[in-house]
């Protein structure tokens, strides 16, 4: 018989099926991959360094869905701020993934050359160095955070007869709907006023 015309594995395969395994249960395993691909788990391996190896394919397949225009917009400010939509985007997609992903070293040459351009942008801004980091890890908070919550139920405080919060019960009535929407949208619109001003300063 000749030789498939396709790879039977490849990287791309492994990091969509990680993906398919988190969104569906939360977690993978290497050999829930395998299976699920209906190869030996010994060839995953070849193809990828253990666990971290997929959680970097993993982290490659999420951002595979970022804008690439976002952080070419200017000035700096509107250029985050795009950024940050299109990233809340990406992760929203994919709730389950985000816990795993914050928790775990970034490695991905494609995920590093994103952040590359953050800080590229922040510097050629004005901003020191050494509150780069600072503004790109609180960013990830902002979005992340955000990109959980969209996940969760709309109505989170359930104000019973048993409770006695009616300030509560009356703010969560007036907030309507697209609760996670505008929470995100009031601190993204805080954290770059503040960065304007360390800007400033």
């Amino acid at each position: 018989m000749g030789r498939p015309r396709k790879a039977l594995l490849d990287r791309g395969r492994i990091g969509r099926t990680a993906l398919e395994l988190v969104d569906e249960t939360g977690d993978f395993t290497v050999p829930e991959i395998a299976r699920r691909l209906g190869v030996q788990t010994a060839s995953v391996y070849h193809h990828v360094e253990g666990r971290a190896g997929v959680i970097e394919l993993l982290r490659e397949r999420v951002v595979d869905d970022l804008d690439p225009a976002a952080l070419g917009v200017r000035p700096w400010d509107a250029a985050l701020e795009a950024w940050a939509h299109s990233y809340r985007s990406a992760f929203a997609a994919h709730p389950r993934a985000v816990s795993m992903l914050m928790t775990s070293p970034v490695r991905a040459p494609r995920v590093i050359e994103q952040y590359e351009r953050v800080a590229g942008l922040l510097l050629e801004a004005g901003f020191a160095p050494e509150t780069v980091m600072p503004v790109i890890t609180g960013l990830d908070n902002i979005v992340l955070g955000s990109a959980l919550d969209m996940s969760a139920p709309e109505v989170m405080w359930v104000v019973g007869e048993e409770s006695q919060a009616p300030r509560l019960a009356l703010a969560q009535a007036a907030t309507g709907p697209a609760r996670a929407d505008r929470a995100f949208e009031l601190t993204l619109a805080g954290f770059l006023a503040h960065c304007r001003g360390l800007l400033g300063a």
